[in-house]
């Protein structure tokens, strides 16, 4: 089965809300096969129509998870647990209206959150993450849904950076329902070798972010792109390769994510550059 080859809408807006719903036919226009959502604020979507501009154009759904400073499973408040449970439930829920199968993204903690810790501080946390987890993949699971957890580079998070480590926590969690999200962007930083990470995962690979090392379209930079492929071949692998950048255009996302500066000529260009690379590149 061929590898699907997706957007996420932050390459041209945030927040996505029902009114950013002609980016669906964008997508459609330019030949992914998959279109992303990243669902910063449920009360943003109406869930219907979604469903139906997807349908429309024939784009398989996907929703990826927006954790900031209060949705937080290691937080020492429970207050904030129980708001990141709360807001992941509203996600899966999501999810199954529109028939997206997967909720990517770094769900164990908040984006942002890196300190240097104790080694009992580290512990409490990890298992808070499990905990909370283990609740999220229950939800998952109740709605048909699959949790892929994604590792952040060392800039964005002190709790999971490295394939090993999401394998682990995979492992301790211990839910069908709950696998594994890879991303190349922080990859490159992280792992000392795209393939062999691709592997470590292997059928627990869930989701993949097919991202340029600095943010740009795939293929115009350093990434060991040829390895990604030998890998998602090698594993079966036959989910999606989502392309996630951001615009400086929207100040709030952009400063989030460090875009100082325009990563293509147009965010239309950086798509649409993207995709034919991906295609040729994991499909032939």
């Amino acid at each position: 089965m061929a590898i699907g080859i997706g957007v996420n809408s932050w390459v041209w807006t945030s927040p996505f809300t029902t009114e950013s719903l002609g980016l669906i036919t964008k997508a459609a226009k330019m030949g992914f096969d998959s279109f992303e959502i990243p669902l910063e604020d449920p009360t943003h979507v109406r869930a219907s129509e979604v469903k139906a501009a997807l349908q429309a154009n024939k784009l398989r759904p996907l929703v990826c998870g927006a954790f900031g400073p209060s949705r937080d499973l290691t937080h020492e408040d429970s207050k904030f647990r129980v708001e990141s449970l709360q807001y992941i439930r509203a996600a899966v829920e999501f999810c199954e209206a529109i028939g997206a199968k997967i909720l990517c993204g770094p769900m164990y903690s908040a984006v942002g959150k890196r300190r240097q810790v104790s080694a009992e501080q580290k512990k409490r946390e990890w298992d808070l993450a499990v905990t909370g987890l283990r609740d999220a993949g229950r939800i998952a699971s109740d709605h048909g849904v699959v949790l892929a957890i994604e590792p952040l580079n060392r800039f964005e998070t002190d709790l999971i950076n490295t394939c090993e480590q999401c394998v682990r926590l995979v492992r301790d969690i211990g839910s069908d329902a709950v696998r594994i999200h890879l991303d190349t962007f922080h990859m490159n930083i992280e792992e000392n070798s795209i393939y062999d990470a691709i592997k470590l995962a292997g059928s627990s690979l869930a989701h993949v972010h097919a991202c340029e090392c600095n943010r740009g379209a795939p293929g115009s930079g350093q990434v060991q792109w040829k390895d990604l492929a030998r890998g998602l071949k090698e594993i079966g692998y036959s989910g999606d390769a989502v392309i996630e950048s951001f615009t400086p255009e929207c100040k709030a996302i952009a400063a989030a994510a460090a875009i100082w500066r325009p990563l293509a000529r147009t965010q239309d260009e950086l798509a649409s550059n993207g995709v034919k690379f991906l295609k040729t590149l994991l499909n032939n």
